[in-house]
C-alpha cells in the first residue's frame, strides 16, 4: 500500500448515500471526488438496512458517475447499537489493554460481549486518580457492521475501515477548525434518524451520546401537516417550493419551529448530563453539522436553548477542490450533510 493512499469515504445514512476522495497534499487535502444520491424512504430504519438492493445500487451508481476507481473504502455506523464510553482503568501498556479488555467491557456493554466488535483507545496514560488512565471504549453490534460491509462487497468493493459518525465528524472537524484546546466545543451532526453529540474538552473527545431524532422528523411532521408528498415535504423543509400553490408557508414555519424545540431539549438534556458528570462543564461553542444544519429555525432554537453560539460547519473549508469536482455552489449549499463521509475520506487502508 502506498504511503498516504487514502480509502475512499462511504457514508451510509438512512436519507442518502455519500462518497468522498480525497488526496493529500502539501499543506491539507484536495477534494477529487464528491457525489450524494438520495435513498427511498424506509430504505434505512434505525439503522438496519430494509432495502438493501436500493442501498447497493445507490453506492453502484455513485462509483461509476464519479469514475472512482479505488475499491478500499472507509464507512461507518451509529445508533443505539453502537456504545461508546469513557472508562477508568488501571495503567497499563497498550498490549496489556488489548488483551484485558473483553472482560473489562463486559461490565461496560449492555450486549453479550460476544456479539459485538470491540476497540480502545487511551486517552491519557494519567488519569485525575493516581495509578489509573482514561481509555475509550467503543462497542458496536456485529450484526450491524455486518450488515454494512456486506452491502460494500456486494457492490464490489473493500470495507478496510468501519468508524464512528462521531468520530468522523470529528476527524472533519479537526482539519478544517483551529479552536484552542482550552475550549470545550461540542460538534452535534443531525442525520436523517439520528442525531450524534460529541463533547470536545482539551481537544479529547470526553462524551458522546447517539439520540434517536433527526431531520427525518421535520419531513414526516410536514407530510403530516400539508398533506404532501415526502419529496415535496423535504423540500419544504429545506425552503424549497412545491407544486401546491395552496401550501402556506407559515404553517411549514410553525412546524419547523415545533420540531427544533423537540431536538433542541433532547440536546439541552445531553448537554445538562454532561454538565451534571463533568468538573469543567462551561461549553464555548456547538457546530453543527449534517441535513438539517441547514434548518434556520433548528439552529436558533439550539442557540436559545443551549445560551451557546452555533456554528454551522463546513467540512470543505481547508480543502482545496479539484476543478473536476462538482461546482462551488453545490458544495456549499451541500456542505453541511458532508461531515461524516469528509471524515472517513481521511482514513487509510492501514489505519487500525
Amino acid at each position: 500500500m502506498a504511503r498516504g493512499k487514502q480509502a475512499v469515504g462511504l457514508d451510509i445514512g438512512s436519507g442518502s448515500i455519500k462518497v468522498c476522495v480525497l488526496k493529500p497534499t502539501k499543506k491539507s487535502y484536495k477534494l477529487e471526488a464528491f457525489g450524494m444520491v438520495p435513498l427511498p424512504p424506509e430504505a434505512i430504519v434505525d439503522g438496519a438496512l430494509m432495502n438493501s438492493t436500493a442501498v447497493v445500487d445507490a453506492i453502484q451508481e455513485l462509483f461509476a458517475t464519479h469514475r472512482i476507481k479505488t475499491k478500499q473504502v472507509a464507512t461507518s455506523v451509529s445508533g443505539h447499537s453502537v456504545i461508546i464510553k469513557k472508562i477508568n482503568l488501571p495503567q497499563m501498556t497498550p498490549e496489556e489493554l488489548e488483551e484485558s479488555i473483553q472482560w473489562e467491557a463486559e461490565q461496560y456493554i449492555p450486549f453479550d460481549i460476544n456479539d459485538v466488535n470491540i476497540d480502545v483507545q487511551i486517552l491519557n496514560t494519567e488519569s485525575t486518580q493516581a495509578g489509573q488512565m482514561d481509555v475509550l471504549l467503543v462497542a458496536a453490534k456485529k450484526d450491524m457492521v455486518n450488515d454494512y460491509t456486506s452491502v460494500i462487497l456486494e457492490a464490489g468493493l473493500e470495507p478496510v475501515v468501519v468508524d464512528v459518525d462521531s468520530f468522523a465528524v470529528q476527524n472533519m472537524f479537526e482539519i478544517n477548525y483551529d479552536v484552542p484546546r482550552s475550549e470545550t466545543v461540542v460538534l452535534i451532526n443531525i442525520g436523517a434518524q439520528v442525531t450524534n453529540i460529541n463533547v470536545l474538552a482539551n481537544g479529547t473527545s470526553t462524551f458522546t451520546r447517539d439520540i434517536s431524532v433527526g431531520g427525518a422528523q421535520f419531513t414526516d411532521a410536514i407530510q403530516k401537516a400539508l398533506n404532501v408528498s415526502y419529496d415535496e415535504a423535504e423540500a419544504l423543509k429545506l425552503g424549497g417550493g412545491t407544486d401546491t400553490d395552496a401550501v402556506v408557508p407559515q404553517e411549514v414555519e410553525r412546524v419547523l419551529q415545533t420540531e427544533s424545540e423537540a431536538i433542541a431539549n433532547e440536546v439541552q438534556r445531553s448537554l445538562d448530563f454532561y454538565a451534571a458528570t463533568s468538573a469543567d462543564a462551561h461549553i464555548a461553542r456547538i457546530f453543527l453539522a449534517g441535513g438539517s444544519a441547514k434548518i434556520p429555525a433548528l439552529v436558533k432554537t439550539i442557540e436559545r436553548r443551549t445560551s451557546v453560539p452555533v456554528e454551522v460547519v463546513n467540512p470543505f473549508r481547508n480543502l482545496e477542490v479539484s476543478s473536476k469536482v462538482a461546482d462551488p455552489e453545490y458544495l456549499s449549499s451541500i456542505a453541511p450533510m458532508a461531515g461524516v463521509v469528509v471524515g472517513l475520506a481521511l482514513r487509510a487502508p492501514a489505519d487500525k
